[in-house]
């Protein structure tokens, strides 16, 4: 089974976002995964990926083969010095304004939503009132 990491395109059209993946190469692009691995957001400033590599480490040394781009924020994370070295774990400073914004607004869309509930004791009156018309 040959394995490879490669960044699978999130995001909206002109706001691009990538997680970095591993695939089994039989399966195409678009399809199943194996593990994610991190993210890029490549319109952000400054720190623009996560990757965990202790995960990384563990598929390069199983014979993972990471495409062009994965191989560069592979080599930009090990380069990083320990204090700003990413581990895995994202935290809230490091994700993108864009999916925050995308987040709340789903919660708003949730929360405007009416919820149809049935309480256990009209559904028994709907009943009786049926058998009692026969």
């Amino acid at each position: 089974m040959a394995v490879k990491i490669r960044l699978r395109r999130m995001g909206n059209r002109n706001a691009a976002f990538y997680r970095v993946i591993v695939q089994d190469s039989r399966y195409p692009t678009t399809g199943r995964f194996i593990e994610t691995l991190g993210w890029y957001d490549p319109k952000q400033e400054g720190n623009n990926f996560s990757l965990n590599l202790d995960r990384v480490n563990y598929w390069l040394s199983c014979g993972a083969q990471p495409s062009d781009t994965a191989k560069s924020l592979i080599k930009k994370a090990g380069s990083l010095p320990v204090e700003q070295a990413v581990s895995g774990a994202v935290t809230d400073e490091e994700v993108p304004v864009a999916a925050v914004e995308a987040e709340v607004v789903a919660d708003e869309i949730a929360e405007e939503a009416p919820v149809a509930e049935e309480t256990a004791e009209d559904a028994p009156a709907v009943e009786e009132a049926t058998e009692e018309k026969n």
